[in-house]
This record gives C-alpha cells, sequence and structure tokens, in this order.
C-alpha cells in the first residue's frame, strides 16, 4: 500500500489487519514497512524486491498517497511534476513489479483511490 503512515491509509491498513492481512506499506513519513519517496524509480524498485523477497507473492496493490496538497494557484511546475509520479507514475510503476507475483488464484485487485484536498 502507498501512503500508509497516517489518515485512510492508517485506517484501510489496520482494517485490513484486524482480518489477518500482512500490511506492506510505503510512506515518505516513518513508522510503516517502508520509508521512502514514491517519486523516485529506486525506491520504488527497492521496496517491490524487500516486498517479494520477504513474502513471494502479492495479494492486492492498494494506491493511497496523496501527492499534492495545493491548487492551480500555488503549485509550481515542479510540484505538479512530483504529483504526477506520485499519483500516477508510482502506481503504474508498482504494478509493473508486482504483476508476476499477484497470486494466479486470485482475481487481480488493485486499488486507486485518488484522494485529493
Amino acid at each position: 500500500m502507498t501512503g500508509g503512515a497516517q489518515g485512510i491509509g492508517k485506517t484501510i491498513a489496520e482494517e485490513f489487519q484486524k482480518q489477518g492481512a500482512l500490511i506492506c506499506s510505503i510512506d515518505k513519513q516513518p513508522g510503516v514497512y517502508f520509508t521512502g519517496d514514491l517519486a523516485q524509480q529506486d525506491t520504488l524498485e527497492k521496496f517491490a524486491q524487500k516486498v517479494i523477497t520477504e513474502y513471494g507473492h502479492v495479494d492486492y496493490l492498494i494506491n493511497n498517497a496523496l501527492p499534492l496538497m495545493k491548487g492551480i494557484d500555488n503549485c509550481s511546475y515542479e510540484e505538479f511534476n512530483y504529483a504526477l509520479k506520485v499519483g500516477v507514475t508510482a502506481p503504474f510503476y508498482l504494478a509493473k513489479l508486482f504483476q508476476p507475483y499477484f497470486l494466479k488464484e486470485l482475481p487481480l485487485s488493485i486499488f486507486h483511490l485518488p484522494v485529493t484536498a
């Protein structure tokens, strides 16, 4: 799961854990399974490798990270590109990295929660 350190992501993780799920969450904020910047390709690759090395498969991919909390008047070009990396590129790339490791007996489950403020 992306963005699991607080808010909706933390609540989703807690609810899945109540049902017995193991959650591998990545967030810029510490306190989750993997701390890192979703806008960085090498971070995504290291996260995926850690998940696969430790668990060997993925049941669900939940994209929940909040890319940006600014309106058009306050958002620079660089900030917008960062938001695209976190909100579009990272979910695409994680799906690509995990695709061979989704359990074959379960339907592919990728959830994208486009949360903005």
